[in-house]
This record gives structure tokens, C-alpha cells and sequence, in this order.
């Protein structure tokens, strides 16, 4: 058996999150079965995150083992041909026996779009957050630095998040503007369940002058959920890069700039 690597990116809109249920309409339901046709076999696959229902990704990582021999460019085009609109494979590699799409990875990046704008985009409707209220760029950084670093984040955890412990160490938490466009950067080794979208609903609160940045601080000493902001909306929310050790050698994924595009925004982020 081989083990092979795919990149895929995907609309989250259509489905139900990336995890398999049993009415099927899930990213990985949706995969497996073209895995499953176009190697005339039954296929299972690993991932690097679950995104939940409404939740997209420009570079979700996969891996599966599979004893039948493709080239590269025949996996990217056949599993293509076989996938719907919303998903699309990126790219295929044949990977070591050592590489696993989770436990391998040493980083995630999330990206969260919001436009801050009095009237809604019908336009934008499922691809960006929307807040009317207008949000104020400086007390929203002054908020995110006050997360970053480690900490038991149980403040920001999903009651039905099943992760063995709250503590998490977030790297980076950047946020930028650009005309009516917020863009928050997240980066950590590990998420909890709803936490990017958890602290969204935080730092909205802060960015609107609901709170005041000092009260992360308290959100963080509290450890308690009901303390804090409801969690926000998946629309904006992308899975936008996956890192791994040089040694498995991998595509880069120029994923700011793909969002940039996307969003018909230029440069912004850069890649991640």
C-alpha cells in the first residue's frame, strides 16, 4: 500500500462540515465517494482540520492508502471530473509512510472576512461575515494581542468540543483592514471546537465598543463560555494553509493570495 497526499479547496455553503454523517452531505462523504469510483474501490481518508457546516478551505490537506499506482495530474483531473462544483482537488503527491495530514501538521492558519457595511452584498452572502455596526480597527488589535500566546482558552471552546484539554497556543492573531474588508489571520499548532469563531464574536464585540479590550483578559481568567460572546458566523471563515515539515516536501499554498483574489481584494495578507 502507498499512501498518497491530497490538497483540495472547497465552498463550504453546500455542506454540512467536512466530517462524514449519515445523511452524506459532507466534504468527506462527498470525497470519499469519488475516491471510491475512481479507484473501483472503497477509499477512507484522513484530514488535517474538520471545518464545520458553512466553513470553506482554500488548502485542506488529506491523506489516504491505496495500493492502485496514479500519476499525480491523473488525480488532480479524474477525482475533478468526478467532484462537484463546490470541491476541488489543488494538488496530489505520493507521500512517505511517516506523513499523517494531522498529526504531521505543525501549524493551521485561518483567515476570517468580514464587511462592515450598512447594507448586506447578496454578492458576498456566504463567502464573507457581515457586521453593520461599524468596528474600529485599533481596538480590535489591542483585543487580539491580549489572546495571543498560551492559554486555557475554555472561554472560547465549543460545549461540544472534545478535545482533551483548553489549553492552546495561539502564534499569531493579526487583523487588518482594507476599505470596508476586515481580514483576522489566526495561527496555532491546534484549534479548539468553534474557537476562531468564538473569538470572532469577542473581538466584534470589542471592534463595535460593546467592551473594552481589557475584558479578553477577563474572558481568559474566567474559563467560562457563558461569559463570552455568542460564536459568530462560519460564513467568512476559511482553512486557509496547513504547514509540514520540509521533509515531506509538499506544495506551498499562496493562499492570501487566492483569498485576495477571491475576495477582489489585492496583496492582502500576502501567502500563508
Amino acid at each position: 500500500m502507498a499512501r498518497v497526499a491530497l490538497g483540495l479547496a472547497y465552498d463550504g455553503s453546500p455542506w454540512l462540515g467536512w466530517q462524514t454523517q449519515p445523511g452524506g452531505r459532507t466534504v468527506q462523504d462527498t470525497l470519499e465517494s469519488a475516491l471510491s469510483r475512481f479507484l473501483a474501490r472503497p477509499a477512507s481518508t484522513i484530514c488535517a482540520g474538520r471545518t464545520d457546516t458553512g466553513v470553506h478551505a482554500f488548502t485542506q490537506v488529506v491523506h489516504l492508502d491505496t495500493d492502485v499506482v496514479r500519476r499525480p495530474e491523473s488525480w488532480v483531473r479524474g477525482l475533478n471530473a468526478l467532484l462537484p462544483d463546490s470541491i476541488a482537488i489543488q494538488w496530489a503527491q505520493p507521500v512517505s509512510d511517516e506523513f499523517h495530514a494531522r498529526f504531521s501538521a505543525t501549524a493551521r492558519t485561518y483567515i476570517y472576512v468580514i464587511r462592515n457595511a450598512r447594507v448586506r452584498s447578496p454578492m458576498s452572502h456566504g463567502k464573507v461575515g457581515w457586521v453593520y455596526h461599524a468596528l474600529q480597527l485599533d481596538r480590535m488589535r489591542n483585543a487580539a494581542q491580549r489572546v495571543v500566546g498560551k492559554h486555557d482558552f475554555s472561554s472560547f471552546r465549543s460545549s461540544e468540543c472534545q478535545a482533551a484539554s483548553p489549553v492552546r497556543e495561539l502564534a499569531a492573531l493579526d487583523v487588518e483592514q482594507c476599505g470596508e474588508y476586515f481580514f483576522f489571520r489566526f495561527t496555532a499548532n491546534a484549534f479548539l471546537h468553534h474557537m476562531v469563531r468564538n473569538l470572532m464574536g469577542a473581538l466584534v464585540y470589542v471592534g463595535q465598543g460593546k467592551k473594552d479590550a481589557e475584558w479578553m483578559d477577563e474572558l481568559l481568567a474566567a474559563r467560562d463560555r457563558c461569559r463570552a460572546a455568542p460564536t459568530f458566523s462560519p460564513h467568512g471563515l476559511y482553512l486557509a494553509h496547513v504547514q509540514y515539515p520540509v521533509q515531506f516536501g509538499l506544495p506551498i499554498a499562496q493562499a492570501g493570495a487566492a483569498l485576495a483574489a477571491h475576495t477582489g481584494m489585492t496583496g492582502h495578507f500576502g501567502s500563508v
